[in-house]
């Protein structure tokens, strides 16, 4: 199971510097996680600033 980032986020970027496999990048709208590389280590969610970033259900 991957991590998700919803549309509170800002775009600040804490997140994509803090996964260690560089499956976070920058989307249309906002940051997003490649579920395909993310390997659910939970090291971009205590870093968002608002909160955005979940488990995927």
């Amino acid at each position: 199971m991957a991590r998700v980032i919803n549309d509170t986020c800002v775009s600040c970027g804490a997140c994509e510097s803090s996964c260690p496999v560089a499956a976070i990048s920058m989307g249309d709208d906002h940051m997003v996680i490649d579920a395909g590389t993310c390997i659910d280590c939970g090291a971009c969610e205590g870093t968002c600033p608002v909160g955005a970033i979940f488990p995927e259900e």
